[in-house]
């Protein structure tokens, strides 16, 4: 293998031409289902059937619905990641960490409510999978590293996790859809918790 074709760690593995259209497949018709028919019409076997390939191609691509979900909203993620990383201050590097911090849980609660039926359905799939997943670590030790940077006598670790519990589908969607608070409120109520 020449260097040039060396793999960059953390980099999934190139995928095979029909690899990768078996999967476009997949996700386009789990993006179909959800829209056409709500959270609860996406199982492995209709998602198979909508995509016309058998349900074990299915599950040897992603052994379960919240992995399938999960997939789904990973270029979302990509693009919000790419924003908090590299992206222009304050949500960017160059502001001060307080300020990073502040831009970053205030754009977390929108990328949230944009993403909210797909984020829902994966937590409703398997409710700690969140926890194990690439999203959630990247947010965690952004969170930590802002913390420590900001506060540096705090318990980062905890408290990253600490502040990242709103952002819980089902407590989003409780706020947002049931009990109507609008984004501009839940942002004040973060910026209260971060004022204290």
């Amino acid at each position: 293998m020449a260097t040039n074709e060396l793999p960059i760690a953390g980099q999934a593995p190139p995928e095979r031409a029909d690899a990768a259209r078996n999967r476009r497949r997949i996700l386009d018709a789990t993006a179909r289902l959800l829209a056409e028919q709500g959270p609860g019409a996406v199982t492995m076997n209709a998602v198979a059937a909508a995509a016309e390939m058998g349900v074990g191609t299915v599950y040897r691509r992603f052994g379960d619905v919240s992995a399938l979900l999960y997939a789904l909203l990973d270029e979302a993620e990509q693009r919000f990641q790419q924003a908090f990383l590299s992206g222009p201050p304050p949500l960017g590097p160059g502001a001060p960490a307080g300020e990073r911090l502040r831009a970053f849980l205030h754009a977390l609660v929108d990328h949230t409510g944009r993403q909210l039926d797909v984020m829902a359905s994966a937590e409703a799939a398997a409710p700690a999978a969140r926890y194990r997943g690439g999203f959630y670590t990247t947010q965690h030790t952004h969170v930590t590293m802002l913390l420590r940077q900001a506060r540096p006598e705090a318990d980062a670790p905890v408290l990253a996790h600490l502040l990242l519990a709103p952002f819980v589908p089902s407590l989003v969607g409780h706020l947002t859809v049931e009990q109507r608070v609008p984004a501009e409120r839940i942002k004040a109520a973060l910026d209260e918790l971060l004022a204290r």
